[in-house]
């Protein structure tokens, strides 16, 4: 018999959550083994290949819905169909990137052509200005559009690949705290049948939803805001705290799935250093599910989570306050 490597063991060696490998098994890419001796579960040689497998095709950026295609399929042609799917977007974004480059250099050799020196830099500065919102906006320019409409397409395209950000304030609330543990023991444990029998206690905070995972690393908390007329003998053997609330920047990632949180962080990240925001690292991460539901999850092939990230308005440097 082949030997059982351990749930840990796995996570540590492959750099991933314990709820990752969850996800992929409800995904119905990889199967664990349940021991009578042992409370967790156990992955052999086979599951450990397909592993491998799966995080070489999510480096890729292969989606999980054309992973398992590739998996349900005998031959090479779909793995091959997918991947050179993958080549055409990837030459696309290439092409886009270098015409969005030569637009710009074009506009900053515009610039170049004019004397700042000679005539007030600020005002023609501004008159240039005028001119180009003059070329995006009124369709009566006599001048020459197309770089600027071009400009428009190429940007329109490349923006498409940028996650949709919402920055919202939650406010505080009262809620039931599972107490950090791993994610096996959260959803495995005793919290989440105590939770599934007592939603009469729960109230929404926030698109209609109650709770919120507070995860990190192979860890998280699971809160549930609480009507105000709860006490902590309704909420017995689990506490009750008070959440402070506060900004976060909102975005959609793939439930369970590392590889997708991961991106939409970095490119929350990113995203942020446009604005007068931050994140604040005093705080957690959280995510919450607004639509567990089974025909958008066909649709799409997952479910949608919200990942709020904690931010804080960007300190004023000293010379600016000066």
């Amino acid at each position: 018999m082949n030997e059982l490597i351990k749930i840990r063991d796995v996570t540590t060696r492959y750099s991933i959550s314990a709820r990752t490998l969850r996800y992929y098994e409800d995904m119905g890419l990889i199967k664990s083994i349940r021991s009578d001796d042992y409370a967790y579960r156990l992955y052999d040689e086979a599951a450990l290949k397909r592993l491998e497998q799966i995080l070489i095709l999510r480096r890729l950026n292969v989606s999980i819905k054309d992973i398992q295609r590739i998996f349900s399929s005998s031959g090479s042609e779909v793995v091959l169909e997918v991947l050179g799917k993958k080549v055409d977007d990837i030459d696309e974004e290439i092409s886009l990137l270098h015409e969005l480059k030569d637009i710009v250099l074009e506009f900053i050799h515009q610039f170049e052509q004019a004397d700042f020196n000679k005539d007030s830099d600020v005002k023609l500065l501004y008159e240039k200005a005028k001119e180009i919102k003059t070329q995006l906006f009124d369709t009566t320019y006599s001048g020459n559009p197309s770089s600027v409409n071009r400009l428009l397409e190429v940007t329109e395209k490349l923006d498409k690949k940028v996650p949709d950000i919402m920055i919202v304030r939650i406010p505080g609330f009262r809620a039931v705290t599972s107490g950090r543990m791993t994610f096996e023991e959260l959803f495995s444990g005793g919290f989440e049948p105590w939770q599934e029998s007592h939603n009469h206690l729960f109230e929404p905070v926030i698109f209609n939803c109650p709770d919120f995972l507070c995860g990190r690393g192979d860890e998280a908390e699971w809160i549930w805001a609480i009507k105000d007329d709860v006490s902590e003998a309704d909420t017995y053997p689990y506490e009750i705290i008070e959440f402070p609330g506060g900004l976060y920047a909102v975005a959609v990632s793939v439930d369970g799935d590392g590889e997708s949180y991961s991106k939409v962080m970095k490119k929350t990240e990113k995203w942020l250093e446009s604005t007068n925001f931050t994140i604040d690292s005093e705080r957690d991460s959280m995510g919450n599910m607004i639509y567990v539901d089974d025909e958008i999850k066909e649709g799409l092939g997952y479910h949608q989570m919200n990942l709020y990230v904690p931010i804080k308005l960007r300190e004023k440097s000293k010379e600016i306050e000066a």
